[in-house]
Protein backbone atom coordinates (compact mmCIF):
# COMPACT_ATOMS: atom_id res chain seq x y z
CA UNK A 1 0.00 0.00 0.00
CA UNK A 2 1.34 3.65 -1.08
CA UNK A 3 2.37 5.77 2.02
CA UNK A 4 0.05 7.97 3.14
CA UNK A 5 0.96 11.75 4.21
CA UNK A 6 -0.85 13.64 7.15
CA UNK A 7 -1.21 17.47 6.12
CA UNK A 8 -0.24 18.87 9.91
CA UNK A 9 3.12 20.72 9.04
CA UNK A 10 4.66 19.30 11.52
CA UNK A 11 4.50 15.75 9.84
CA UNK A 12 5.25 17.39 6.31
CA UNK A 13 8.97 19.08 7.33
CA UNK A 14 9.62 15.71 9.13
CA UNK A 15 8.68 13.38 5.91
CA UNK A 16 10.55 15.61 3.66
CA UNK A 17 13.68 16.50 5.72
CA UNK A 18 14.26 12.56 7.02
CA UNK A 19 14.06 11.54 3.53
CA UNK A 20 11.51 9.67 3.27
CA UNK A 21 10.69 9.62 0.05
CA UNK A 22 14.00 10.47 -1.42
CA UNK A 23 13.59 6.84 -3.64
CA UNK A 24 9.56 6.82 -4.07
CA UNK A 25 10.45 7.92 -7.92
CA UNK A 26 13.33 5.48 -8.35
CA UNK A 27 10.18 3.02 -8.99
CA UNK A 28 8.42 4.86 -11.12
CA UNK A 29 9.81 2.66 -14.10
CA UNK A 30 7.66 -0.15 -13.06
CA UNK A 31 4.39 1.47 -12.78
CA UNK A 32 5.14 4.33 -15.45
CA UNK A 33 1.45 4.48 -16.61
CA UNK A 34 0.12 4.45 -12.75
CA UNK A 35 1.49 7.82 -12.32
CA UNK A 36 0.53 9.04 -15.63
CA UNK A 37 -2.81 8.49 -14.25
CA UNK A 38 -1.81 10.39 -10.89
CA UNK A 39 -0.32 13.41 -12.61
CA UNK A 40 -3.24 13.45 -15.25
CA UNK A 41 -6.29 13.51 -12.15
CA UNK A 42 -4.11 15.90 -10.43
CA UNK A 43 -3.91 18.52 -13.91
CA UNK A 44 -7.95 17.58 -14.52
CA UNK A 45 -8.93 18.75 -11.26
CA UNK A 46 -6.44 21.94 -10.81
CA UNK A 47 -7.60 22.60 -14.34
CA UNK A 48 -11.58 22.68 -13.30
CA UNK A 49 -13.49 25.78 -12.70
CA UNK A 50 -14.95 23.58 -9.01
CA UNK A 51 -11.07 23.44 -8.07
CA UNK A 52 -11.98 25.09 -5.31
CA UNK A 53 -13.87 22.47 -3.91
CA UNK A 54 -12.36 19.35 -5.55
CA UNK A 55 -9.16 20.08 -5.51
CA UNK A 56 -8.47 18.25 -2.58
CA UNK A 57 -6.22 17.50 -0.58
CA UNK A 58 -4.01 20.77 -1.91
CA UNK A 59 -0.19 19.92 -2.02
CA UNK A 60 1.39 20.42 1.58
CA UNK A 61 5.39 20.35 -0.61
CA UNK A 62 8.63 21.70 1.54
CA UNK A 63 10.51 24.84 -0.15
CA UNK A 64 13.79 22.88 -1.66
CA UNK A 65 15.90 26.12 -0.66
CA UNK A 66 14.34 26.52 2.90
CA UNK A 67 13.27 23.63 4.56
CA UNK A 68 11.43 25.52 7.53
CA UNK A 69 8.66 26.90 5.00
CA UNK A 70 6.31 25.22 2.78
CA UNK A 71 6.61 26.08 -1.31
CA UNK A 72 2.61 24.69 -1.41
CA UNK A 73 0.79 25.53 1.77
CA UNK A 74 -2.92 24.38 1.63
CA UNK A 75 -3.51 27.99 4.12
CA UNK A 76 -1.80 30.07 1.25
CA UNK A 77 -3.06 28.44 -2.12
CA UNK A 78 -1.60 29.40 -5.27
CA UNK A 79 -2.87 27.95 -7.86
CA UNK A 80 -1.09 29.54 -10.78
CA UNK A 81 2.25 28.37 -8.83
CA UNK A 82 0.84 25.17 -8.71
CA UNK A 83 -0.11 24.91 -12.30
CA UNK A 84 3.11 25.88 -13.44
CA UNK A 85 4.85 23.56 -11.51
CA UNK A 86 2.71 21.04 -12.96
CA UNK A 87 3.00 21.84 -16.51
CA UNK A 88 6.91 21.13 -15.79
CA UNK A 89 6.68 17.56 -14.75
CA UNK A 90 8.18 15.62 -17.75
CA UNK A 91 6.34 12.55 -18.72
CA UNK A 92 6.83 9.60 -17.43
CA UNK A 93 7.42 7.68 -20.42
CA UNK A 94 10.29 9.88 -20.50
CA UNK A 95 11.25 10.28 -17.36
CA UNK A 96 11.89 5.65 -17.21
CA UNK A 97 14.59 6.65 -20.19
CA UNK A 98 17.14 7.57 -17.33
CA UNK A 99 17.81 7.22 -13.63
CA UNK A 100 16.44 8.57 -10.99
CA UNK A 101 19.52 11.16 -10.35
CA UNK A 102 19.19 12.28 -13.99
CA UNK A 103 15.59 12.36 -13.76
CA UNK A 104 15.70 14.95 -10.78
CA UNK A 105 18.28 16.68 -12.63
CA UNK A 106 16.17 17.44 -15.72
CA UNK A 107 12.82 18.40 -13.40
CA UNK A 108 15.23 20.72 -11.12
CA UNK A 109 16.38 22.47 -14.61
CA UNK A 110 12.93 22.85 -15.60
CA UNK A 111 10.75 23.89 -12.16
CA UNK A 112 12.76 23.28 -8.42
CA UNK A 113 9.28 22.75 -7.83
CA UNK A 114 8.57 19.69 -10.07
CA UNK A 115 10.28 17.56 -8.68
CA UNK A 116 8.62 17.74 -5.09
CA UNK A 117 5.13 17.95 -6.04
CA UNK A 118 5.94 14.91 -8.44
CA UNK A 119 7.06 13.13 -4.82
CA UNK A 120 3.48 14.74 -3.65
CA UNK A 121 1.39 13.82 -6.06
CA UNK A 122 2.66 10.05 -5.33
CA UNK A 123 3.11 9.92 -1.76
CA UNK A 124 -0.54 11.42 -1.00
CA UNK A 125 -2.14 8.67 -3.18
CA UNK A 126 -3.86 6.47 -0.55
CA UNK A 127 -5.28 3.95 -3.09
CA UNK A 128 -3.34 1.17 -4.31
CA UNK A 129 -3.39 1.17 -8.00
CA UNK A 130 -1.58 -1.80 -9.58
CA UNK A 131 -1.72 -1.69 -14.31
CA UNK A 132 -2.92 -4.86 -15.13
CA UNK A 133 -0.75 -6.47 -18.08
CA UNK A 134 -3.45 -7.50 -21.25
CA UNK A 135 -3.28 -10.94 -20.30
CA UNK A 136 -4.92 -10.50 -16.76
CA UNK A 137 -7.06 -7.35 -18.56
CA UNK A 138 -11.44 -7.55 -19.08
CA UNK A 139 -11.69 -7.86 -22.50
CA UNK A 140 -15.38 -6.64 -22.62
CA UNK A 141 -13.50 -3.44 -21.72
CA UNK A 142 -12.23 -2.46 -25.15
CA UNK A 143 -9.04 -0.63 -23.26
CA UNK A 144 -5.38 -1.12 -22.75
CA UNK A 145 -5.50 1.43 -19.95
CA UNK A 146 -7.02 -0.99 -16.71
CA UNK A 147 -5.86 -1.08 -13.60
CA UNK A 148 -6.35 -2.79 -10.31
CA UNK A 149 -7.75 -0.09 -8.29
CA UNK A 150 -7.96 -0.48 -3.90
CA UNK A 151 -9.00 2.77 -2.57
CA UNK A 152 -10.39 1.58 0.49
CA UNK A 153 -8.22 1.38 4.04
CA UNK A 154 -7.84 -1.63 5.65
CA UNK A 155 -10.46 -0.91 8.34
CA UNK A 156 -13.26 -0.33 5.86
CA UNK A 157 -12.32 -3.23 3.53
CA UNK A 158 -12.57 -5.31 6.71
CA UNK A 159 -15.78 -4.10 7.30
CA UNK A 160 -17.44 -4.65 3.29
CA UNK A 161 -15.98 -8.01 3.61
CA UNK A 162 -18.12 -9.04 7.20
CA UNK A 163 -21.00 -6.96 5.41
CA UNK A 164 -20.41 -9.32 2.62
CA UNK A 165 -20.44 -12.50 4.42
CA UNK A 166 -23.72 -11.37 5.61
CA UNK A 167 -25.33 -10.50 2.33
CA UNK A 168 -23.36 -11.28 -0.63
CA UNK A 169 -22.12 -9.02 -3.20
CA UNK A 170 -22.51 -8.42 -6.51
CA UNK A 171 -20.34 -5.64 -9.32
CA UNK A 172 -21.72 -2.07 -10.82
CA UNK A 173 -20.43 0.62 -12.44
CA UNK A 174 -19.70 4.23 -10.76
CA UNK A 175 -18.52 6.89 -13.36
CA UNK A 176 -17.24 10.33 -12.00
CA UNK A 177 -15.74 13.03 -13.92
CA UNK A 178 -11.92 12.41 -14.24
CA UNK A 179 -11.40 15.49 -12.59
CA UNK A 180 -12.75 14.12 -9.24
CA UNK A 181 -10.41 11.26 -8.98
CA UNK A 182 -7.85 13.06 -7.27
CA UNK A 183 -9.58 13.66 -4.22
CA UNK A 184 -10.95 10.19 -4.89
CA UNK A 185 -8.28 8.70 -4.48
CA UNK A 186 -6.83 10.59 -1.53
CA UNK A 187 -10.48 11.06 0.96
CA UNK A 188 -12.48 7.16 -0.47
CA UNK A 189 -15.85 7.53 -2.52
CA UNK A 190 -18.04 8.81 -0.39
CA UNK A 191 -21.61 10.21 -0.07
CA UNK A 192 -21.66 13.50 -2.32
CA UNK A 193 -25.11 13.90 -2.80
CA UNK A 194 -26.73 17.18 -0.86
CA UNK A 195 -23.19 18.24 -0.55
CA UNK A 196 -20.61 21.12 -2.22
CA UNK A 197 -18.94 17.97 -4.18
CA UNK A 198 -22.45 16.91 -5.86
CA UNK A 199 -22.56 17.96 -9.42
CA UNK A 200 -25.26 15.94 -11.04
CA UNK A 201 -28.66 15.82 -9.09
CA UNK A 202 -29.61 12.96 -6.65
CA UNK A 203 -33.13 11.99 -8.14
CA UNK A 204 -33.25 9.08 -6.16
CA UNK A 205 -31.98 10.18 -2.66
CA UNK A 206 -28.87 9.98 -1.07
CA UNK A 207 -26.13 8.11 -1.41
CA UNK A 208 -23.04 6.51 -4.36
CA UNK A 209 -24.60 6.00 -7.26
CA UNK A 210 -23.95 3.52 -9.35
CA UNK A 211 -25.40 0.80 -12.06
CA UNK A 212 -25.02 -2.57 -13.82
CA UNK A 213 -24.93 -0.97 -17.63
CA UNK A 214 -22.04 0.52 -18.65
CA UNK A 215 -23.56 3.45 -20.51
CA UNK A 216 -25.60 4.77 -18.01
CA UNK A 217 -22.01 5.47 -15.61
CA UNK A 218 -19.68 6.17 -18.95
CA UNK A 219 -22.68 9.14 -18.73
CA UNK A 220 -21.33 10.59 -15.52
CA UNK A 221 -17.89 10.20 -16.49
CA UNK A 222 -17.68 13.27 -18.92
CA UNK A 223 -14.93 14.65 -21.23
CA UNK A 224 -11.92 16.56 -19.97
CA UNK A 225 -9.47 18.78 -22.06
CA UNK A 226 -5.93 18.82 -20.95
CA UNK A 227 -3.42 21.58 -22.03
CA UNK A 228 -0.16 20.37 -23.33
CA UNK A 229 2.95 20.73 -20.77
CA UNK A 230 6.12 22.44 -22.37
CA UNK A 231 9.17 19.51 -22.04
CA UNK A 232 12.57 20.61 -21.84
CA UNK A 233 11.63 23.72 -24.57
CA UNK A 234 9.74 21.67 -27.30
CA UNK A 235 6.01 22.11 -27.37
CA UNK A 236 4.77 18.03 -27.23
CA UNK A 237 2.62 17.33 -30.37
CA UNK A 238 -0.51 15.12 -29.75
CA UNK A 239 -0.37 13.65 -33.24
CA UNK A 240 3.05 12.07 -32.85
CA UNK A 241 3.13 10.91 -29.43
CA UNK A 242 1.08 7.83 -27.77
CA UNK A 243 2.07 9.23 -24.15
CA UNK A 244 -0.95 8.42 -21.85
CA UNK A 245 -0.24 11.76 -19.78
CA UNK A 246 -0.89 14.13 -22.97
CA UNK A 247 -3.90 12.92 -24.05
CA UNK A 248 -6.30 15.68 -24.89
CA UNK A 249 -9.43 14.11 -23.42
CA UNK A 250 -9.42 11.17 -20.78
CA UNK A 251 -13.02 8.94 -19.69
CA UNK A 252 -12.93 7.13 -16.89
CA UNK A 253 -15.02 4.88 -15.09
CA UNK A 254 -14.86 2.30 -11.94
CA UNK A 255 -15.87 -0.71 -10.99
CA UNK A 256 -16.75 -1.65 -7.87
CA UNK A 257 -18.09 -4.68 -5.59
CA UNK A 258 -21.48 -3.42 -4.03
CA UNK A 259 -23.00 -5.23 -0.67
CA UNK A 260 -26.76 -6.91 -2.11
CA UNK A 261 -28.29 -5.80 1.40
CA UNK A 262 -31.71 -4.29 1.81
CA UNK A 263 -29.73 -1.02 2.16
CA UNK A 264 -29.01 -0.88 -1.67
CA UNK A 265 -32.28 0.80 -3.35
CA UNK A 266 -32.47 -0.29 -7.60
CA UNK A 267 -34.03 2.01 -9.15
CA UNK A 268 -34.69 -0.36 -12.51
CA UNK A 269 -30.51 -0.07 -13.82
CA UNK A 270 -29.63 3.50 -11.19
CA UNK A 271 -28.91 1.73 -8.11
CA UNK A 272 -28.06 4.15 -4.75
CA UNK A 273 -26.22 2.77 -1.79
CA UNK A 274 -26.46 4.96 0.94
CA UNK A 275 -23.46 2.98 2.84
CA UNK A 276 -20.26 4.14 2.03
CA UNK A 277 -18.41 1.04 3.93
CA UNK A 278 -20.76 -1.19 1.50
CA UNK A 279 -18.82 -0.01 -1.76
CA UNK A 280 -15.60 -1.00 -2.52
CA UNK A 281 -13.86 0.40 -6.12
CA UNK A 282 -12.29 -3.10 -7.70
CA UNK A 283 -11.26 -1.70 -11.03
CA UNK A 284 -10.55 1.18 -12.89
CA UNK A 285 -10.74 1.65 -16.83
CA UNK A 286 -9.43 5.06 -18.72
CA UNK A 287 -10.23 5.73 -22.51
CA UNK A 288 -8.46 8.15 -24.35
CA UNK A 289 -9.61 10.90 -26.65
CA UNK A 290 -12.65 10.90 -25.63
CA UNK A 291 -13.88 7.30 -26.20
CA UNK A 292 -15.64 4.78 -24.54
CA UNK A 293 -16.18 1.43 -24.09
CA UNK A 294 -19.15 -1.10 -25.10
CA UNK A 295 -21.80 0.67 -23.73
CA UNK A 296 -24.05 -2.55 -23.40
CA UNK A 297 -22.23 -4.24 -20.97
CA UNK A 298 -24.15 -5.61 -17.86
CA UNK A 299 -22.72 -7.03 -15.15
CA UNK A 300 -25.46 -9.33 -14.13
CA UNK A 301 -25.17 -11.51 -17.07
CA UNK A 302 -23.33 -14.85 -15.99
CA UNK A 303 -21.10 -14.34 -18.59
CA UNK A 304 -19.62 -11.04 -17.20
CA UNK A 305 -19.81 -12.12 -13.93
CA UNK A 306 -17.32 -15.23 -14.60
CA UNK A 307 -14.81 -12.66 -16.36
CA UNK A 308 -14.61 -10.78 -13.51
CA UNK A 309 -14.20 -13.18 -10.84
CA UNK A 310 -11.79 -14.94 -13.36
CA UNK A 311 -9.36 -12.00 -13.39
CA UNK A 312 -9.79 -11.17 -9.43
CA UNK A 313 -9.13 -14.64 -8.59
CA UNK A 314 -5.68 -14.53 -11.19
CA UNK A 315 -4.87 -11.18 -9.19
CA UNK A 316 -5.12 -12.86 -5.96
CA UNK A 317 -3.15 -16.11 -6.79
Amino acid sequence: MPISMCTRELCVFSFYTLGVMSGAVEDVATGAEVVDLLVAMCRAALESSRKSIIFDPYPSVVDPFDPKALAFNPKKRSYDRLQKALDSIMSIREITQGSYVEIKKQMDKLDPLAHPLLQWIISSNRSHIVKLPVSRQLKFMHTTHQFLLLSSPPAKEARFRTARKLYGSTFAFHGSHIENWHSILRNGLVNASYTKLQLHGAAYGKGIYLSPISSISFGYSGRRNFACGYMSGLHCVLKQTSRFLQSRNLNCVALCEVITSKDLQKHGNIWVCPVPDHVCTRFFFVYEDGQVGDANINTQEPRIQREILRVIVTQSS
